[in-house]
């Protein structure tokens, strides 16, 4: 009879890696949890739907995980947040206005 949760006759020798992205501490002193309590809420709001305040409110978690080093920094682009678009310039095309 095989060991349980080995496929094979013997038990498993070979020795686990962790993943490349994914791996982070626990937040153990609840540090980020009053911003991860404000997200899990604006999502049952708005019933799973992708809202921009509920993506803003999970930006901010990652961003309080990064700032006490929960997790590794990263650019917000690499973790699936768009550039903001909303951010009008002074040059941009079509307003035929410099600043100066």
């Amino acid at each position: 009879m095989s060991s349980f949760g080995s496929p094979g006759s013997g038990p498993y020798t070979g020795k686990p890696t962790p993943p490349e992205r994914g791996s982070f501490p626990l937040d153990h002193d609840g540090e980020c949890k009053h911003i991860m309590k404000q997200y899990l809420s604006c999502i049952k709001k708005v019933k799973g739907v992708n809202e921009d305040i509920c993506r803003d409110m999970a930006k901010s978690y990652l961003a309080c995980r990064m700032d006490r080093n929960l997790m590794a920094r990263d650019e917000f682009k690499n973790l699936g947040f768009a550039e903001s678009t909303a951010k009008p310039s002074a040059s941009s095309p079509g307003n035929g206005k410099t600043s100066s």
